[in-house]
Parts: structure tokens; C-alpha cells; sequence
């Protein structure tokens, strides 16, 4: 499953909260066990196609899972779960609370995930977005990932697509570069 949910958009901001060009500043933690009633209302008020509670249960239990919630006066607005592989993260699901969203909750919880790559170690994180979701694909895009790959097809829910994108921490070469074909002559006439 990914943060490819489709999601119900809302403009909805909370009156008390800063105004949303300053940002929210929010407390990221590891999820635990007594969040999930908070975490599932979140999942169920975001994606046509929500997670159960056993989605999560069962993806946490596995040793490489990690769950993480945006908290912002003891009230979660966001959470976060992914995996951890040996060069790579993979976002798993993402979501922030609908009257939260645009005050930088979401930017925080990708800047957290970031954080954790290195250079030596993990260098990538990868997710997957339905392609109804632009909402996703727009906000993942502005926090520099970029579409790699289309799966076809792809959910068990519907025949819709998937889009794989992608966050490098440090591009290489033949990731900027644009393709360039290889000219076979030329090698044979800088040989002569």
C-alpha cells in the first residue's frame, strides 16, 4: 500500500492557528499503540481507499516498519509510516489531519524523513502515488521527488495506476544528465 490513496482535498484551516506562509511548528515522534484511534480517523477522512487497523498493525509489526505522527498540542495531525532497506527508505503511507494541511505539518515530517538519510548508508526514498492523486504527486514534487517509473494497474482496489517517485539525496551523473545516444562512427573515426 502507499501514500497513493486518493485523497478528499480540504481547504479548511483552523482559526487559531498561525497563518500557513509561517508554518506550524509541530513535535515528530515514534507512533505508539494509544495514537491509533487518532491515526485512523486521519486515514479515513484522507483516502477513498483507507488503511484498517489491522493494515497498520500488520505492517508495524514487521521488524523494518517505522511509524512516526506530527503532534501539535497533544492532538496528532499527522503521521507517517515507512520502511527501512538497506539503501533506501520506503514511504509507506502519509497523511496529515485535513485541518492541518498547507501550515508546513507534512514539509516537517518529509524534512524528518530526509534527515535519516546519509551518504555512506541509505541515500533514496521511494513512495507510490495513485495517479488520481495530484494533490500527492504536486506536494511530493515540490519537495524535489521526482517520477521514475508508471505501474500499471497497479491496486487491487481499482485498475488504477501507480507513479513511483523518488528522492535522491545525492543525484549522480546519470541522473541530470539528459540521455544522450551513443554514436557508434564516431568511435571508429576517432580510432583512425
Amino acid at each position: 500500500m502507499s501514500w497513493g490513496h486518493s485523497s478528499n482535498p480540504s481547504s479548511e484551516q483552523p482559526s487559531d492557528q498561525p497563518d500557513p506562509s509561517g508554518g506550524l511548528r509541530v513535535q515528530i515522534r515514534w507512533l505508539i499503540r494509544r495514537d491509533m484511534p487518532e491515526v485512523l480517523a486521519i486515514e479515513q477522512s484522507s483516502f477513498q481507499h483507507p488503511w484498517s487497523e489491522e493494515d497498520f498493525l500488520s505492517h508495524l509489526r514487521q521488524r523494518n516498519c517505522i511509524g512516526m505522527v506530527a503532534e501539535f498540542n497533544q492532538q496528532i495531525v499527522g503521521f507517517m509510516i515507512y520502511e527501512l532497506h538497506k539503501a533506501r527508505l520506503q514511504l509507506l503511507n502519509f497523511a496529515t489531519s485535513a485541518d492541518f494541511r498547507r501550515l508546513g505539518v507534512g514539509l516537517q515530517m518529509i524534512n524528518k524523513l530526509i534527515d535519516k538519510l546519509s551518504q555512506q548508508r541509505r541515500q533514496e526514498i521511494i513512495l507510490e502515488v495513485r495517479e488520481s492523486n495530484l494533490e500527492a504527486q504536486l506536494f511530493f514534487k515540490s519537495q524535489e521527488f521526482q517520477a521514475v517509473r508508471v505501474m500499471r494497474a497497479h491496486y487491487d482496489d481499482t485498475t488504477e495506476d501507480a507513479y513511483v517517485m523518488r528522492f535522491r539525496l545525492y543525484e549522480t551523473a546519470s541522473d541530470t544528465l539528459p540521455f544522450q545516444p551513443h554514436n557508434r562512427i564516431a568511435f571508429y573515426d576517432d580510432a583512425a
